[in-house]
């Protein structure tokens, strides 16, 4: 916190108002609708991130205790394939897509033409704040716009290094790193943008639309709510268990699309509870808070918020805490009832609510009626019961006898629906987001068709119709 508190004695509002200044002149330079200088300046981006690859490592381990190999799976590694994907695929991405002209508008070529919106803001959170900053800014150069960024002052250690890799990278009239608190991103959004992009809690998220609305600036929003799995009696057990025990407590629980609770039948929950005792001790050994593999709380606020949580239900796996070090180890909390605290709010940390449903009915009755989510997951061999979930629930995303991993596909978009958010990125559609999408229809002067101008009569809107329809 202290840190925190530095960066904004530095910080000022004109600051902001000089470097947007520079961002917008840059822009209307023209120097970024070049394809070649996009790719440019993403080899530029790749080779800061591997020359700061150790220091990146460094940074999320003080911040939340992730060893390297969780670092590179879940931070290095995705940026890094976006790069290369981005930097392969631009030309095509960019180039203007043909489409058909109807009867009606002939002769003419109709295509569409995406460009750069200009300048644009992305804030980004803490849980993992190097995939979330790097992947839409990669988006954003790769669209041809320029960025300000705004890192998670939670995540200070990084937050640093994001600031050293991009200044290494880039000067500020192209991209520029912001950090601070509240007053920080408060001020960023009293400026006028041409994009925003966040990616975070709802409560912020409602801020920043609200902002963006105001202004007239178009947005992605990517939030988070509770994520639900249902776990079918038909599912191999074991399997289940050991996935969702790595997409539930990776991070320590902090993932925006980890899921939130497990809707299971009693005719096979407590089989769920001793693998799922089996696999904690698999991945974390005996006491996790000794293993290199498991994290740590963000902040003593974040930590506080997660013991109200555990009053709820009743532990039957883990349950332990050390505030000093901020570990609270992975723990499955049964009996929890719909209306407890522990439902009403997204968990963000490694706690696992299950909750006793009789049949799949009831478990995709108990989903579909409450705000749709992030991501969804159902464990089952029957294709009749997967495509039930997905026909009747709605949600941003699906991942069908696993966690997580639609994600790691940069073909789909990644994004929410609702309350989880608006927009999606990943791959091409990160391009797709950061574009303005530009309807070009193009005549030429060799056959001018006299029937739509007037003056009108019965004949010519008899043709009209018989064109039209």
């Amino acid at each position: 916190m202290p840190a925190g508190k530095s960066i904004q004695k530095k910080f000022s509002n004109p600051d902001i108002k000089k470097i947007l200044k520079m961002q917008r002149e840059y822009f209307c330079s023209g120097k970024t609708l070049d394809i070649s200088f996009r790719r440019d300046m993403l080899r530029r981006l790749k080779s800061a991130v591997l020359a700061n690859e150790r220091e990146i490592y460094e940074a999320l381990k003080n911040d939340l205790n992730k060893g390297e190999f969780e670092a590179y799976m879940t931070e290095v590694g995705p940026v890094l394939n976006e790069i290369n994907l981005a930097i392969r695929k631009l030309k095509k991405w960019a180039r203007p897509e043909r489409v058909p002209t109807p009867l009606a508008l002939q002769p003419a070529v109709s295509r569409i033409y995406r460009e750069p919106y200009g300048a644009t803001l992305i804030i980004a959170p803490w849980n993992y704040p190097f995939n979330l900053i790097m992947v839409p800014l990669i988006g954003a150069i790769a669209a041809g716009n320029t960025a300000v960024l705004k890192t998670a002052p939670a995540s200070q250690n990084m937050s640093e290094l994001v600031k050293k890799i991009v200044a290494e990278a880039f000067e500020e009239s192209y991209v520029a790193v912001f950090q601070g608190w509240n007053e920080v991103g408060a001020a960023l959004l009293k400026e006028r943008y041409d994009y925003i992009f966040f990616t975070g809690g709802t409560e912020f998220g409602k801020v920043v639309y609200k902002s963006a609305a105001e202004k007239l600036i178009p947005v992605t929003l990517e939030l988070g709510g509770k994520s639900a799995c249902i776990v079918a009696d038909d599912a191999d057990i074991d399997t289940t268990a050991r996935r969702v025990v790595w997409g539930k407590f990776i991070n320590c629980g902090q993932t925006c699309v980890a899921p939130d609770y497990i809707l299971i039948s009693s005719n096979i929950k407590e089989q769920f509870i001793e693998a799922l005792d089996r696999e904690i001790v698999n991945a974390y050994g005996e006491d996790p808070e000794t293993s290199p593999d498991y994290g740590r709380i963000i902040s003593d606020q974040h930590f506080k918020r997660l013991l109200k949580y555990m009053k709820c239900g009743r532990t039957v796996l883990g349950g332990f805490h050390n505030q000093k070090t901020r570990y609270i180890s992975p723990t499955v909390i049964d009996d929890v009832k719909p209306d407890e605290l522990i439902m009403k709010e997204e968990i963000f940390g490694p706690l696992l609510p299950l909750i006793t449903v009789h049949s799949v009915d009831e478990a995709i009755d108990f989903v579909k009626h409450r705000p749709k989510p992030l991501a969804l997951y159902v464990f089952t061999r029957s294709r009749e019961i997967s495509s039930r979930v997905l026909r009747e629930t709605y949600s941003g995303g699906v991942c069908i006898n696993d966690i997580m991993l639609h994600l790691g596909n940069e073909y789909l978009p990644f994004g929410g629906v609702g309350p989880s958010g608006i927009g999606a990125y990943h791959g091409e559609r990160s391009f797709v987001t950061f574009s303005h999408e530009k309807s070009v229809l193009e005549k030429s002067f060799f056959l001018d068709i006299k029937l739509r101008y007037f003056p009108s009569s019965q004949r010519k809107l008899k043709a009209v119709r018989k064109i039209i329809s």
